[in-house]
């Protein structure tokens, strides 16, 4: 029998978000229903009520969560009640190319729950990135739930659902940071800064931040940049390579999305260097370089998909380095907020003022 919850949606493009009641179906095969503790407010969510990732609305939002499972459908064995998740957008199926090659982290065919969540009228929801988590409970695919040490702080885990993971895997796993690298990374948001963390967790020497905010600057050297570039009265490029002998960087980050800032990241990259965009550009933006610079600069220009992650290696991984005070997730919550704030949440990640508002249930 489908439950009555709370939850945030966006009802149409631009409108500010609502709460209301939505209906929770019981899990059918291969599904699960979590119990929410904690989901971040994430630009994503900003771009679907904005209609920038389509027009499927209602949107229920949210999706950078951690909760605890409340019950399962037939055939699931990989999550069972009272399990301490993270819940995931990469539920790998095993069975398509990219899977059966060895790659289950560029998996093409991940799935999510097959029952819709509803409003209260019947009207069906699109849950955000398939998991709609600004809700006391959500029903995703069993495969969408990564069970993790369940010390850690809800507020915190939640957060390796999306933006921390997509920074710390631009760096670890897509740029391959190693012992002894110099890393920019270009915009020092969310992601940013988790790049940076994750440069530090990799070991790299040298770890330069660039952004136009002293206060996201501030929060990067905490989070282990070395140097900060305001590039607001500063040229980024000739500061990278002026940090890094004349050169340029070993790996460059690009965490904004914008053809200016992969303009930078590409000429503040030493020979044979690699470029990694994480940042999400939005469909009108067009990018031009000489192809000459392209074949002569070599290397690598790479895209970094939710930080090439494998959620059932990563996360217990990077959850077990928080516990052992080895990777700082607490420093990325800036505020938690009720269900009724996202609104708020959002203006005020448009100001700058927040690394990760996360709403507590």
């Amino acid at each position: 029998m489908a439950q009555e919850v709370r939850g945030v949606i966006a009802r149409a493009k631009g409108a500010p978000v609502e709460t209301t009641t939505i209906l929770v179906p019981d899990p059918g095969p291969g599904e699960a229903v979590v119990k929410i503790q904690a989901c971040g407010v994430c630009h994503t969510d900003l771009h679907y009520r904005e209609g920038g990732i389509n027009d499927e609305f209602p949107f229920l939002l949210g999706h950078e969560a951690a909760g605890v499972v409340e019950s399962v459908g037939e055939g699931v064995t990989d999550v069972a009640p009272g399990d301490f998740v993270i819940l995931n957008w990469r539920a790998v199926c095993g069975q398509c190319r990219a899977c059966l090659r060895g790659r289950p982290w560029y998996c093409f065919n991940t799935h999510n729950a097959a029952q819709k969540m509803t409003l209260a009228d019947g009207t069906e929801l699109s849950p955000a990135l398939g998991i709609g988590a600004f809700a006391e409970k959500t029903l995703v695919a069993s495969g969408q739930c990564t069970k993790v040490d369940p010390a850690a702080s809800p507020a915190a885990a939640g957060l390796l659902g999306c933006g921390v993971m997509a920074g710390l895997g631009a760096a670890i796993n897509t740029g391959g940071v190693g012992r002894g690298d110099s890393v920019a990374v270009i915009g020092c948001g969310g992601v940013g800064n988790a790049a940076i963390a994750g440069a530090r967790l990799a070991g790299a020497a040298k770890i330069i931040a660039v952004d136009l905010d002293d206060r996201k600057l501030d929060q990067a050297k905490k989070l282990g940049a070395t140097h900060t570039v305001n590039s607001g009265g500063t040229d980024a490029v000739e500061a990278i390579r002026d940090l890094t002998g004349g050169f340029g960087a070993d790996v460059v980050i690009e965490a904004v999305g914008r053809p200016e800032t992969y303009r930078q990241a590409f000429y503040a990259r030493d020979l044979a260097g690699t470029v990694v965009l994480v940042g999400v550009p939005t469909p009108e933006m067009r990018l031009e370089l000489p192809l000459l610079d392209v074949f002569g600069r070599g290397g690598a220009l790479k895209s970094s998909w939710y930080g090439d992650c494998l959620p059932s290696r990563d996360f217990p991984m990077l959850i077990d380095l928080y516990l052992q005070g080895r990777l700082d997730l607490d420093a990325f919550v800036s505020e938690t907020i009720p269900l009724d704030d996202v609104e708020g949440a959002f203006e005020r990640m448009g100001r700058g003022d927040v690394l990760r508002s996360v709403v507590t249930l």
